[in-house]
């Protein structure tokens, strides 16, 4: 496996893995927009989701060392939200000494909770699921071909556009050039102009290929057999219990 498959599969023989990737991806949607959808002023809901989302991974056979460094993509939110007690209003309370909006410190702490479930499901669904069986599952759930294509194409080929920049930047460095200066700045905008050209000029280019073999827009049937109703009800518990929590966190509101 190369690319994204690489980074976010892991391979095993669980019942999480050997599930439908389709009801796998329902499972998903339905938890997130659970946690999405429980009230911030609770903290026992997340408590629970977190629970949860351990015994998943254990059940997986996922473990904590390999997705705890897959976490750090939020990074980027964590920091948003450390800063947004200190940007919102009224009304303020004190917290070691200093003045902090209660709405920017429920507003933040939604953030990273939420986030941090989230990406965390998310990983869970990509730890278990092959790329090369997400084309079945999205179009076995009706999803319209073009998305299908689009998001394979992109999972496909994220890759193959990783290694063009890091071929450009071995470039510039052999001629002297270092990318970390602000001076050049400009020199790394037109790099990635250069690169959304070459990626634009590629994808045309695959696009004909496929066109040249038959390729009508559409995935194939690979005459996977539907899934029953067992395999629904089961591989769904996860998201039936997060949505009990969220229902619950609402009634005791």
């Amino acid at each position: 496996m190369s690319g994204p498959s690489r980074l976010l599969y892991l391979a095993g023989d669980s019942p999480a893995h050997r599930a439908p990737t389709e009801v796998k991806i329902v499972c998903a949607v339905l938890a997130v927009f659970a946690v999405v959808a429980t009230p911030r002023e609770l903290f026992w809901p997340y408590g629970c989701y977190a629970l949860g989302l351990l015994a998943v991974w254990r059940w997986s056979g996922i473990p904590l060392r390999w997705i705890a460094p897959r976490l750090l993509i939020e990074v980027p939110f964590v920091v948003l939200a450390v800063l947004l007690p200190f940007a919102v209003g009224e009304p303020r309370t004190e917290f070691l000494g200093l003045s902090l909006s209660t709405t920017g410190l429920w507003a933040a702490w939604g953030i990273i909770a939420k986030g941090t479930l989230g990406v965390g499901i998310s990983l869970t669904l990509a730890a278990t699921t092959s790329v090369r069986d997400l084309p079945g599952g999205l179009t076995r759930l009706r999803v319209p071909g073009m998305i299908v294509m689009i998001v394979v194409l992109m999972l496909r080929y994220v890759d193959v556009l990783v290694a063009e920049a890091g071929r450009m930047r071995l470039a510039r460095i052999s001629r002297g050039d270092d990318p970390r200066t602000l001076r050049q700045a400009g020199a790394t905008a037109r790099g990635a102009g250069t690169l959304f050209l070459r990626s634009y000029e590629r994808g045309e280019r695959v696009h004909l290929a496929m066109l040249s073999r038959g390729f009508d827009g559409a995935v194939p049937d690979l005459g996977i057999a539907p899934v029953r109703g067992k395999q629904w009800v089961l591989g769904c518990l996860p998201a039936v219990a997060a949505i009990a929590i969220c229902v619950s966190a609402w009634m005791v509101r």
